[in-house]
């Protein structure tokens, strides 16, 4: 069997140092792509957000209270 020449294309991929719009898709929108998650998953999105809320206006609270303590 003889064999046959295959012509290959090499494709090179490079980032030139000059480039300064490195993932511009990323950030376009970005407000409304965040409005957009959160109000079509907002029940997944309260159970995210409220512990981690609560859990900070919770220090919050204690911290300032623990001050208040000391005063005297």
């Amino acid at each position: 069997m003889g064999k046959t020449p295959v012509r290959m294309k090499a494709v090179i991929y490079s980032l030139s140092p000059f480039q300064q719009k490195l993932m511009p898709g990323l950030w376009k929108d970005l407000s409304g792509k965040i409005h957009h998650k959160v109000f079509d998953n907002w029940f997944s999105a309260t159970l995210l957000l409220a512990p981690l809320v609560g859990t900070y206006s919770y220090v919050q609270y204690y911290k300032e209270k623990e001050k208040l303590d000391h005063r005297y």
